[in-house]
C-alpha cells in the first residue's frame, strides 16, 4: 500500500489556527492573568517554600498547587539560561509543561472521573489530583521525573535537605518518589531529563563570566527537552492504559490522539516558550469531551478547536495505518536544522489551511 504514496506522505497535522483569532503575544507585553496556569501566584516559588519535615523537603505531587510549585521552581532555577530569548523569562522552553498542566486543571481533566471520590471537584477537594485520572498520571511523568532529573543534574545546587515526594493512596507501584528510587526503576527517563538539565549547566560553565551564555544553542536544548518529553510519554502510555476506562469514548480517543501528535511536534523541535505555547493552546478543547460529542461538529467548540481534534485523530489513525512509518518518515525529514525549520513553518502556516494537506517529505 505504501508505494502508492511514494515518499509523499499524508501528514494530517492540519492545526488549522485562525489568522483572525490567533494573536501573538509579544515578550515586551505584560501577559494577562489568564495566560498563566490557574493559581500560579499562589504556588511555591522555590524548593525552600515547600514544607520541611524530618530534614526532608516534602512535596505532595497529588496536590495541584504543589505540582505547580515544582514547575515554578524549575522555571525560576533555569531562567538565566533563557534570558536572551525574551523578557520576564518568557523564552524559557519549560513553560510548555506548567501551561499544559494548567489547561488540564482548568478543564477538569485532573479530577477523579471514576465517580468514587470528590477529588478535583469544586464541591469536594478542588486542588486534589486524582490517581484515577489518566491525564494526572501521565502528567506525573512530565512533572516529577523532570524535576528529579534536574535535582540530580545539580540545577538547584547543593540542597540542604533531601526531597520526599508523597505517594498516592492507590497505584503506588506506578510511580517513583526520590532520585534514587527513580534511577533504579526508570533509568532511561532519568538519563534523558538529566541530560537536558546538564546541557543547560554546561553552557554556563563554558561561558564562564559571560552574561550572554554564548555557547547556548536553542535548537540543541529543544532537542534534548523533546527527547526526554517523548520518552516520558512512551513510558507512561502503556502503564496507564487502564485509566482510560474512566473517560468517555471521545475523551479517551482525544487523549491517545494527543499523545501521538506530540511525537510529530517534537521532531520539529517546536518551541514551548510562554507565548508560543499560549497561542497554540488556545485551540485545545476548553472542556472534557463527553459521549455524544462528534468531531468536527461539537457545537460549543470553535471551528478551530474542532479542526484541531480532527487533525489529531487523522494523524494518529494515518500513523497506525502505516505501522508507524509515517512518523519515521517525518522524523527523517526533520533530521536537519533546515528540515526542522520547515516543519515548524508548516505547523505555523496551517493557520490559513482549510483542508487536509499532502506534505512532500522529499521537498523537505
Amino acid at each position: 500500500m505504501w508505494p502508492l504514496f511514494g515518499i509523499r506522505a499524508l501528514l494530517v497535522v492540519t492545526v488549522t489556527l485562525s489568522p483572525v483569532t490567533a494573536v501573538a503575544w509579544s515578550g515586551n507585553d505584560a501577559p494577562g492573568e489568564d495566560a498563566y496556569p490557574p493559581l500560579w501566584d499562589l504556588a511555591p516559588e522555590n524548593l525552600m517554600d515547600f514544607p520541611v519535615k524530618d530534614s526532608k523537603i516534602v512535596i505532595n505531587a497529588w496536590n495541584y498547587q504543589d505540582r505547580l510549585g515544582v514547575y515554578k521552581s524549575l522555571l525560576n532555577a533555569s531562567a538565566k539560561y533563557f534570558s536572551a530569548f525574551g523578557s520576564q523569562n518568557s523564552g524559557n522552553i519549560l513553560w510548555g509543561l506548567p501551561l499544559q498542566h494548567g489547561w488540564q486543571f482548568r478543564t477538569g481533566r485532573l479530577a477523579d472521573h471514576s465517580g468514587a471520590t470528590s477529588c478535583g471537584y469544586e464541591n469536594g477537594e478542588l486542588l486534589c489530583l486524582s490517581v484515577r485520572s489518566w491525564w494526572s498520571c501521565m502528567n506525573y511523568y512530565l512533572a516529577i521525573i523532570p524535576f528529579l532529573g534536574a535535582v540530580e543534574a545539580g540545577l538547584f545546587g547543593e540542597l540542604p535537605y533531601e526531597i520526599e515526594i508523597l505517594s498516592p493512596e492507590e497505584q503506588k507501584d506506578d510511580f517513583c518518589y526520590s532520585v534514587k528510587d527513580c534511577w533504579s526503576r526508570m533509568p532511561k527517563l532519568m538519563d534523558d531529563w538529566k541530560a537536558f538539565f546538564e546541557y543547560l549547566l554546561s553552557t554556563e560553565h563554558k561561558a564562564l563570566s559571560s552574561a550572554s551564555f554564548s555557547s547556548f544553542k536553542l535548537d540543541d536544548a529543544l532537542g534534548l527537552m523533546w527527547k526526554a518529553h517523548t520518552t516520558s510519554i512512551a513510558y507512561a502510555l502503556p502503564k496507564f492504559q487502564d485509566n482510560l476506562k474512566y473517560l468517555s469514548g471521545p475523551e479517551a480517543n482525544f487523549g491517545e490522539d494527543w499523545a501521538s501528535a506530540v511525537d510529530f511536534i517534537a521532531a520539529t523541535h517546536f518551541s514551548t516558550d510562554f507565548p508560543t505555547t499560549n497561542n497554540f493552546q488556545a485551540f485545545l478543547p476548553q472542556r472534557m469531551l463527553v459521549e455524544g460529542d462528534v468531531i468536527p461538529f461539537i457545537s460549543d467548540f470553535s471551528p478551530e478547536q474542532n479542526k484541531v481534534l480532527v487533525a489529531m485523530r487523522a494523524l494518529h489513525r494515518a500513523n497506525k495505518l502505516t505501522g508507524g512509518l509515517l512518523l519515521k518518515l517525518w522524523q527523517k525529514a526533520m533530521s536537519t536544522e533546515e528540515g526542522r525549520k520547515k516543519g515548524r513553518e508548516l505547523i505555523e502556516s496551517l493557520a490559513s489551511s482549510q483542508e487536509l494537506e499532502l506534505l512532500d517529505l522529499e521537498g523537505i
